[in-house]
């Protein structure tokens, strides 16, 4: 049941992406040459390896969810054995990959703004924040649910079913937040 809920939850989680994306683009067909006069400030490099330590993070994330449906919590071999590793170490892997993306997602906006790319300022600048600020709050709340799970695992005498639920059920947030990154990145950094 928990994983039911949080596909239909997920769906409207899409539903709220899928306004601010309609809202992007029409106000972006109203304004064309905004557009184009800030989308040569974006550091698209940048945001492409930005973009691919994110993505990386949803294949570490199902690794850490294969080893919960095994049954592994934690590490069977020594840190450096990754094909022994358990949900555990997957899982925080995954936490500081999704933590270097909020980082650099930081150090871009900063970047912006030192050129001055803010929401008051146009059209452009509310939506590129509008959306990569509200997926930027999304992969908060995804860190902050690694935090929950991996919590569990430390406090609980034994790894249960119920905990390998969680990890999954967490990774299928996790994966949509990838996803709709995807589709942010193409939008904003690829599509001129």
């Amino acid at each position: 049941m928990v994983a039911v809920g949080t596909i239909i939850w997920l769906s409207s989680e899409l539903m709220f992406f899928a306004a601010l994306f309609a809202s992007y683009f029409t106000i972006r067909s109203v304004a064309p040459e905004m557009w184009a006069e800030n989308t040569a400030l974006l550091n698209v490099p940048f945001a492409a390896i930005n973009t691919t330590i994110l993505v990386l993070s949803s294949f570490t994330c199902q690794l850490g969810v294969f080893a919960a449906e095994r049954g592994q919590v934690g590490r069977a071999a020594g840190l450096l054995n990754v094909a022994k590793w358990g949900l555990r170490e997957w899982f925080i892997l995954t936490y500081v990959m999704g933590a270097i993306f909020i980082g650099g997602q930081a150090l871009e906006y900063a970047e912006l703004i030192h050129e001055g790319v803010t929401i008051p300022n146009d059209g452009y600048g509310t939506m590129f924040y509008l959306t990569t600020g509200f997926h930027g709050i999304h992969v908060t709340g995804g860190l902050i649910a690694f935090l929950f799970v991996l919590g569990r695992t430390y406090i609980a005498k034994r790894f249960t079913h119920e905990q390998a639920v969680s990890a999954i059920v967490v990774s299928y947030y996790w994966h949509f937040v990838d996803v709709v990154w995807i589709g942010l990145f193409a939008t904003i950094y690829l599509v001129k």
